[in-house]
Order: structure tokens, then sequence, then C-alpha cells
């Protein structure tokens, strides 16, 4: 776990996190070890590693608000949860006075072989979120390459993939990085389908301007 400016950052493993303070927000759980009572939960995308019903089912209750991505919108009937709501790139809400802005996600190189086209397109409208809680910010990219959309965010803290394969490699990710300008950065996207702790460290390794904690799956 991390703790930055009294919010607990835990890492669920794969691009899942839980944030905590005051609020619990659960980002894209996917396998996780055990239920979670969440207030909010956030998902990216559509992908099963990211919109995983038998996951959200661990996390989401009649007291839970779900903020995803509009093509995500179809497939959550079947999840317990107060309200549900779709982001669309650039769009911002405030939820429970946490302010919440899409920022797009997509792949520029990263092309499926069987669709030839990328595994995550622009025109899908999939996100990250930029995350403001009492004026600390963090940034999840979601799966995405380095994009200009993430130019210059400043975060304080940035969640960014390192497997590559699907989303950004290890050296892309020290690209964004230097583009992004965090103060802290948590490598994820390892460990699960594609990558590895050795990503990760080899990550931790190239950063040079910024802090970069390798956090243990809770």
């Amino acid at each position: 776990m991390l703790e930055y400016k009294g919010i607990k950052i835990k890492w669920l493993g794969h691009d899942g996190f839980v944030l905590e303070k005051n609020i619990k927000i659960v980002i894209d759980p996917y396998k996780i070890s055990k239920p979670i009572e969440a207030d909010m939960v956030l998902i990216s995308h559509n992908h099963f590693d990211h919109m995983s019903p038998d996951d959200l089912k661990k996390v989401s209750s009649s007291k839970t608000t779900i903020v995803a991505a509009k093509e995500c919108m179809d497939k959550l009937g079947n999840i317990a949860c107060k309200e549900k709501t779709d982001l669309m790139p650039g769009e911002e809400k405030t939820i429970n006075d946490i302010k919440i802005k899409a920022i797009r996600a997509y792949n520029i190189d990263k092309i499926n072989p069987d669709t030839k086209k990328p595994f995550h397109p622009k025109e899908d409208n999939k996100i990250g979120f930029l995350i403001d809680m009492g004026g600390t910010t963090i940034y999840h990219t979601g799966d995405s390459d380095p994009i200009p959309d993430m130019n210059n965010l400043q975060p304080d803290v940035l969640l960014v993939p390192v497997s590559g394969t699907y989303v950004m490699t290890v050296k892309e990710a020290v690209q964004a990085v230097n583009a992004i300008k965090p103060k802290v950065v948590v490598p994820m996207h390892y460990g699960s389908i594609v990558g590895s702790v050795q990503d990760a460290q080899e990550f931790k390794n190239s950063v040079t301007q910024c802090e970069v904690h390798i956090l243990t799956k809770e």
C-alpha cells in the first residue's frame, strides 16, 4: 500500500486499485481476492479484464455509484448499485465531492492481428480517469499508449501500464511520465495476463524525475 497525502492507494493486481480517504473508490477490479465495500466503482472500458461482472458483484452494492465508459453501460444491468453514470472523453462529473474527469485512452501501434485494428481504438471512446480527492489528483491512464491527451496533466499520483502488447511498453511508459509530469508513479498492468514484476522494476530503474512505488498485490 502507498499512502499519499492521506489517501491510501492499494493495488488489486493488473489495473485494479482501491483509493481510500473518507470514501472508498475501486478502479477496474479483476480477479480480486476478497469482497470490497466500495462507495464508487470506476470502469475504464469494456474488456473482460476491466469490466468483470464477477468482480463487480464483489465490490458493488445498493450503496455504490458506478462510473464507466459509455461503451460499458449496456452490460451493467445485472450489477447491484445505487446509480450508474457514463463518461465520455473530456467529460467531468462531481460525485460525492470527488471530481472525476475522463481522459481518452487508446492505442497508436498495438494492433490486433485478428481485426487489423488497434486493441483499444480511439473511436471506441475508452477512458482513463483523472480523480480529484480533496485537491489531490490521481490519474489512472486506463489501457493506453502515450498520447497527446495525457500531456501536462501533472497529477500528484500516476497509475501507468508497463507491460507492452496491449498497452505502453516500459520505454513508452517512461516517455509518458516525462510528458504527464506526476509527482509519484505506480506501475500497473502486469503480473496477470501479460507483463511481469521485472517490467515494473525496469520501469522504476528508468524513471529519474519522480518517485516510483511498486506495490504488492492486496
